[in-house]
């Protein structure tokens, strides 16, 4: 894990999906935690979310405002951080996506994911690598953007 916050710290895109966002918030790499669903149960569901951040290395190929649908599977989803700490995650835009239509697990604010400041660390509970083709998961390809996002960040750097 070292490695991983050097570099990361260094500017290197890092993505932390699900336990991976958690263990983002543990290495102190983005801030907040992860608790216990609010229903202290299970989730595994497609779940609508609405992209509020699409400037960052994993989030280009989306546009500020887009819904997608992608599978979400946890126990220990739910975000939660001081009030202080919310409020600059919403001045400095670095909520990437939130929960439409339903908070599934008591995150705060509705949020499933977030960005450092430096925007190359994205952390998001749902999981968009299994939204990415229409043969297998759920059928819907929602989550694509996330990997053409950046390839296409690797490719020009």
């Amino acid at each position: 894990m070292e490695t991983v916050i050097e570099q990361a710290k260094a500017g290197m895109p890092v993505l932390g999906i699900c336990n991976g966002f958690q263990i983002l918030t543990e290495a102190h790499l983005l801030p907040g935690a992860m608790l216990r669903n609010n229903h202290l149960h299970f989730i595994c569901r497609d779940q609508k979310l609405k992209v509020e951040n699409a400037g960052t290395a994993w989030t280009s190929d989306y546009t500020e405002g887009q819904e997608i649908s992608v599978p979400l599977k946890n126990l220990d989803g739910q975000y939660t951080a001081d009030e202080r700490t919310l409020d600059e995650l919403e001045a400095e835009g670095r909520v990437a996506f939130r929960y439409l239509d339903v908070n599934p697990n008591g995150s705060l604010r509705d949020i499933a994911g977030i960005t450092n400041a430096a925007g190359n660390v994205v952390g998001l509970m749902p999981h968009p690598e299994h939204a990415v083709e229409p043969l297998i998961g759920t059928g819907g390809t929602d989550g694509l953007g996330f990997f053409t996002s950046i390839i296409k960040k690797l490719v020009d750097a």
